[in-house]
């Protein structure tokens, strides 16, 4: 399916956010918005190939640069971050819903799906489904700073997809967190993948899986 990847601007309370649309050529009216995690950019790999990916399945696919990062170029979000950057997944959100005038969801790797998962489990509205990667459920070796308190409040359903080798929790402590959430969830584990997900390994097949997965949850 042809396409059209063109730089898409935000505006947000305190700053103006970039991102990058990729458009189906026939115009979508469905579309994700993704973000990134705390020490990468809308140009992760991950983020790139998941947009493409979306793309040519007919779905338009928004990756864009939290707030933190528009201010910091590198390094982890500041203290105090969480409020601006989940304002700035919602402006994202609205940005995209004015764009191709039909349904959005949103999500993120790491802590943008995080930041994506607090925003939902305040706002159940905001969108129909998330997509999940890699949710950094602790810090990496300090599983008692489990990072679920928002996780019983989440009424949007959601796709939670992670590998078995991620330091930020186990195959076994995700199954048991999901089950602190009312809304409908579903996991996908890659075998072998660590925090960062796709790898030189299994980047042929792991945007295209994931967006089937996604798909069928949510267009079926």
């Amino acid at each position: 399916m042809s396409k059209a990847v063109i730089p898409f601007r935000i505006s947000s309370s305190d700053t103006e956010l970039q991102g990058v649309l990729h458009q189906p050529s026939d115009r979508s009216d469905i579309g994700l918005v993704l973000t990134h995690g705390a020490g990468a950019n809308c140009e992760s790999p991950l983020l790139v190939a998941l947009a493409n990916a979306l793309c040519e399945s007919g779905v338009a696919g928004l990756r864009f640069n939290l707030p933190f990062r528009m201010k910091r170029p590198h390094g982890p979000p500041p203290p105090g971050s969480a409020e601006r950057d989940q304002a700035g997944i919602r402006d994202a959100v609205n940005a995209l819903k004015n764009e191709i005038g039909g349904e959005v969801y949103m999500g993120g790797h790491s802590y943008g799906g995080r930041m994506a998962s607090m925003l939902a489990a305040s706002d159940p509205e905001l969108v129909r489904g998330l997509l999940l990667l890699s949710y950094p459920l602790h810090p990496p070796k300090r599983p008692e700073q489990m990072r679920t308190a928002h996780f019983p409040k989440l009424r949007t359903p959601a796709l939670f997809v992670s590998g078995t080798r991620d330091g930020f929790g186990t195959v076994a402590e995700m199954e048991e967190a999901l089950k602190l959430i009312p809304a409908q969830t579903k996991s996908m584990t890659f075998d072998g993948a660590g925090h960062e997900l796709m790898s030189k390994k299994n980047a042929a097949e792991l945007p295209e899986r994931i967006v089937g997965a996604w798909r069928q949850m949510f267009l079926h």
